[in-house]
């Protein structure tokens, strides 16, 4: 029989399971537990060879030294401690553990009654106990060597005012891809294959949003139906990468598809979710926190048994215990220092900014964030609410963050279909949402606007459907949002009918048209401009199949066309200052300038007045940019543009004769672009209008005075 192996004392940091060139350093937190054995396993993870108790105590925190361990070993924890959910504890050595700091995972999660810790069935539910091992349904922890760290000087480091976000799920945007190799079809390499980054490069957007990668719980009830939990928003670990991402197991496939970005100057942004676990309620199973320490990973109800539910998914993170709030802390350090990430888009950042159960703008969370050297240089983004207590947040996060600005995307869908009363609203979306941002020094840049997401209706469905249809999702259509200011324009879903296949693309161009020149950080959800369809689904979270996944092939004439038109609208935005003015506009002259920063026009061509401003039934609106100062990428002036720019818009279904107001410095207004025009390629506009202009119906247009000479390469970058 082989000894025993006996663990040197080692030490409580840092957490994890560290390499040090010799041997490994394990480390636990567990404020409650008796007492912790480390698990081996073989190298395919099937059999356990051994348990080893972690033999010191220091801090709060178990450890250990292996010194014959190396990077590749397989292992996991059982912790002992009180089995009593009234006073919260949740400790079953009978469960095998994930470590909360693995850095990555060998093997799939596999929903099964085992890794319960209670028994399933029982009469006394969760007061039961189970001594089933789960060790052959859970995940083992793998040793990883360290990952380089790289400087700044890595990134693309591009200002917010330049920021373009694209919001995709890794696996959906390859599945159907023809010119990736099947073998990397949903993964992280295959994600970062030339025609892939050519195709998001080519675009014109900054930064890839990337729904969440860290490992997904599926849930019991998703798999038994056949289902999935797609979206990822169900996590249950905060430093590896979810294995079905991988093409080969290797965490370093996720540094090189960050690089390869890098290379094509574009950010890559993660979502995560540190707001809950995929370990549920309290009648879920015992994957990693719950069975390490539960009443310290975990807010508790007053009976202790039960959880503060402010997500919805079951459980709230407790991030007002220091030790979880060092997890989250060195888990972002991780991803931005390891993994090279450029930013974070936080789920239901509320919840996260809670003390006691109400939002605190000085939490100690955003506290902390504030202060790190390393994060807050990064971009930080917002989801700013969550279904606790007074969770709706928007515009109340403090300076250095953005926000996921959800009035935005109601307001240019509703004005757009045509509703009463948004002239006001609308004015203030499309110049930066001032009232909910213009303070503390905070920037256009912190409202991130976004007219369709993951979460809702495509685009292509959003002017397709009058109502959701998630039958495919086994809930009888009750999930997903009701209101969703969608309007089909006279038939359910496809249609031949060619009049409102033309309707239906014009009012796609408005939008994208309202978002991409909107000042903000504007966001597009993959798969958009190329018309993407989910048929009707509003909710496509268990969705794994080709309900959400983009289609590369299946393009009609229209597809293409709006592909350019967004292409064009991106390369507007780009080449002109104007549409990404790094401060809010208020209808002042700014020094030396003639003009006032903005002018907001009636169809006239005089300034609206304020009882137009109060009229319910407007339907159109003006609005005059100025010159402004052109900035190079560090955001120092280089001089002034010579170029003003009109938008001219008309959401009642009649056409409109707008008039223009006189040319600047005897400029004449030149057209750029008309959304009612759908075959007009760039350069190849009417210009031959004289004083006012034909405004059609349900149209957006966009003029420019004729530019003394073209910008530079420097200032269009």
């Amino acid at each position: 029989m082989a000894a025993k192996t006996v663990l040197q004392p080692g030490t409580p940091q840092p957490l994890g399971a560290t390499w040090d060139g010799q041997g490994v350093n394990f480390a636990l937190f567990s404020e409650n537990a008796e007492k912790v054995e480390l698990c081996i396993f073989d190298e395919n993870g099937k059999r356990e060879l051994e348990r080893i108790l972690l033999p010191e105590y220091t801090n709060q925190v178990w450890h250990g030294y292996h010194a014959g361990a190396r990077p590749g070993l397989l292992y996991g924890y059982r912790v002992h401690g009180p089995y009593d959910p009234g006073q919260g504890h949740r400790f079953n050595p009978h469960k095998l553990l994930i470590d909360p700091y693995a850095k990555a995972l060998h093997g799939a999660l596999r929903p099964d009654a085992d890794s319960f810790g209670y028994r399933v069935g029982d009469s006394r539910g969760d007061l039961s106990f189970d001594r089933r091992d789960s060790a052959p349904y859970v995940p083992k922890c793998r040793v990883v060597a360290p990952g380089e760290k790289r400087g700044d000087h890595d990134r693309p480091g591009l200002p917010w005012p330049r920021t373009v976000l694209y919001e995709l799920h890794v696996r959906g945007f390859t599945m159907r891809h023809p010119d990736v190799p099947k073998a990397l079809r949903g993964t992280f390499l295959g994600l970062c294959e030339p025609p892939v980054i050519d195709h998001i490069a080519k675009l014109g957007v900054t930064a890839v949003e990337l729904l969440p990668v860290q490992p997904i719980a599926d849930g019991w009830t998703l798999v038994r139906d056949g289902l999935a939990n797609y979206w990822g928003y169900n996590t249950y670990n905060y430093f590896a990468l979810e294995p079905r991402y991988l093409a080969n197991g290797n965490p370093d496939e996720f540094r090189a598809m960050v690089h390869r970005f890098h290379e094509a100057g574009i950010e890559v942004i993660l979502d995560v979710v540190y707001n809950h676990t995929g370990e549920g309620s309290h009648l879920g199973p015992t994957l990693s926190f719950r069975g390490i320490d539960n009443a310290s990973y975990y807010r508790l109800a007053e009976d202790g048994r039960h959880y503060i539910d402010q997500t919805g998914c079951g459980n709230t993170l407790n991030l007002a215990h220091p030790r979880v709030l060092q997890m989250v802390m060195d888990s972002l350090r991780y991803w931005a220092q390891e993994m090279h990430v450029d930013g974070f888009r936080f789920d239901l950042a509320t919840t996260l900014a809670r003390e006691g159960d109400g939002f605190d703008p000085g939490s100690g969370f955003l506290d902390t964030m504030r202060q790190d050297p390393v994060l807050s240089r990064l971009k930080l983004i917002a989801e700013p609410w969550d279904l606790g207590p007074e969770g709706y947040r928007l515009g109340g996060f403090p300076p250095g963050w953005a926000e996921w600005n959800d009035r935005y995307r109601d307001v240019v869908r509703r004005w757009w279909k045509g509703d009463d009363g948004l002239i006001g609203e609308f004015a203030s979306r499309l110049t930066g949402s001032s009232d909910l941002f213009d303070r503390a020094g905070r920037r256009p840049w912190a409202s991130i606007n976004y007219v369709t997401a993951h979460d809702g209706f495509t685009l292509h469905d959003l002017v397709s459907y009058d109502h959701k249809h998630n039958e495919d999702n086994l809930e009888d259509n009750s999930d997903g949002a009701g209101d969703n200011n969608c309007w089909n324009y006279g038939v359910e879903g496809p249609t031949d009918d060619t009049d409102i296949l033309a309707l239906r693309e014009q009012q796609k161009r408005n939008m994208m048209a309202t978002l991409l020149l909107s000042l903000g950080a504007p966001m597009l959800l993959a798969g958009d401009e190329m018309g993407r369809t989910q048929l009707g689904n509003n909710n496509a979270y268990c969705q794994d199949n080709e309900t959400s996944w983009v289609d590369w092939e299946n393009w009609s004439s229209e597809n293409v066309e709006f592909l350019e038109f967004v292409r064009r609208l991106l390369r507007i935005r780009r080449d002109h200052p104007v549409f990404r003015q790094p401060r809010f506009l208020h209808g002042r002259t700014r020094r030396g300038a003639p003009l006032r920063d903005i002018t907001w026009l009636g169809s006239d061509g005089g300034e609206i007045s304020e009882a137009e401003w109060s009229d319910a039934s407007a339907r159109s609106l003006g609005v005059h940019f100025p010159d402004v100062p052109v900035e190079d990428r560090g955001g120092a002036r280089r001089g002034i543009s010579d170029v003003h720019f009109l938008l001219l818009f008309n959401s009642s279904p009649d056409p409109l004769s707008f008039k223009l107001p006189p040319p600047v410095l005897g400029k004449p207004w030149q057209l750029l672009l008309d959304t009612a025009r759908s075959g007009a390629k760039e350069n190849e506009v009417d210009s031959r209008f004289g004083e006012v202009y034909p405004l059609l119906g349900r149209s957006l247009a966009l003029l420019q005075t004729t530019p003394t000479q073209r910008a530079s390469t420097a200032d269009r970058r």
